[in-house]
C-alpha cells in the first residue's frame, strides 16, 4: 500500500525551500514531484525528500561551486546559529553506542573548520555570509562549506608569496601562521590533521582547486590539484 503523498507546501516545510524553489527544481528534474493522473498538482513522497535531503556532499558543491539554493535546515548565517546545532550534534553523537571517545574528537574537528571560515571571513565575506552545515549520524558523515574568500586570499594577507591554492592549502595545514607578532594564528587546520591522523575518522578538504584526502590506514598528508574549483573551502568528515 502507497504511503500518503505530501503536499508541495508541506514539502516545501520539511526541506526549509520556498514553494517556488521546488517548482523550480521539479522543472529542471532536480527534485521530480509526483502528479496524480490528470491532475496538475505536485506531491512527494516522504522518503523521497529524505533520499534528497542525504545527499549532502552535492548540495555543498553545489552551492559553493554555482551558488544553487539548497534546504534552509542546513544554513548557518551566524557562528551562534552553527554552535547552537553542533550542541545539538553533539547529543545525538553522545546517545551513538560505541562513540563514547570518539565524539568529543568529531565534534572539535567539526568546530575548528566551521570556526575558521567564520574568523577568516568575519567582515569581509565575498558572497554570502554563513556556512553550510549538514550531517546524518546514522551515515557517519558531516559536511562543511563556505562561500568566502578562500585559503589562498586569506594566506595571501600574511604570506603574499603563495602563488597557488595548492601551496595555500598545503600551507594552512603544516605551518603556523601568525597575523602579528606573537600571536600564533590559523593553527585549526593543524590540528584537524592531527586529529584525523590519529584516529578511525577520514576527511576530504578543498579550497580553490586544491585537494586534502586523509582516508583509510595509511593517512600520508599531500595537497593535489583537483577537477573542481570553489571560491570558499569546503570539508567532509567521515567517521
Amino acid at each position: 500500500m502507497e504511503r500518503k503523498l505530501l503536499t508541495i507546501s508541506q514539502a516545501a516545510e520539511i526541506l526549509g525551500v520556498s514553494i517556488d524553489t521546488l517548482r523550480r527544481w521539479d522543472e529542471r528534474g532536480k527534485l521530480v514531484a509526483i502528479k496524480k493522473e490528470g491532475g496538475t498538482h505536485r506531491y512527494y513522497r516522504e522518503k523521497d525528500l529524505e533520499i534528497f535531503a542525504s545527499d549532502l556532499l552535492k548540495f555543498a558543491f553545489e552551492w559553493a561551486g554555482d551558488k544553487t539554493e539548497f534546504p534552509e535546515r542546513f544554513y548557518c548565517q551566524t557562528s551562534a546559529v552553527f554552535q547552537a546545532r553542533l550542541v545539538k550534534m553533539e547529543r545525538e553523537l553522545m546517545a551513538k553506542p560505541g562513540f563514547e571517545e570518539l565524539y568529543s574528537l568529531i565534534v572539535l574537528i567539526a568546530g575548528e573548520i566551521g570556526d575558521n571560515s567564520f574568523a577568516h571571513n568575519l567582515g569581509k565575506w565575498p558572497d554570502v555570509p554563513g556556512i553550510f552545515f549538514g550531517y546524518d549520524i546514522k551515515k557517519g558523515v558531516i559536511v562543511l562549506a563556505d562561500r568566502g574568500l578562500g585559503i589562498l586570499r586569506t594566506l595571501r594577507q600574511v604570506r603574499p608569496e603563495l602563488s597557488n591554492h595548492v601551496a595555500a592549502v598545503k600551507v594552512a595545514f603544516t605551518e603556523f601562521i601568525s597575523g602579528r607578532a606573537p600571536e600564533k594564528r590559523g593553527n585549526g587546520l593543524k590540528l584537524v590533521r592531527e586529529v584525523v591522523v590519529g584516529n578511525p575518522i577520514n576527511l576530504f578538504f578543498t579550497s580553490g582547486d586544491a585537494e586534502v584526502r586523509l582516508q583509510n590506514d595509511n593517512k600520508d598528508f599531500k595537497v593535489v590539484r583537483g577537477v573542481n574549483t570553489i571560491n570558499g573551502c569546503l570539508a567532509k568528515i567521515d567517521f
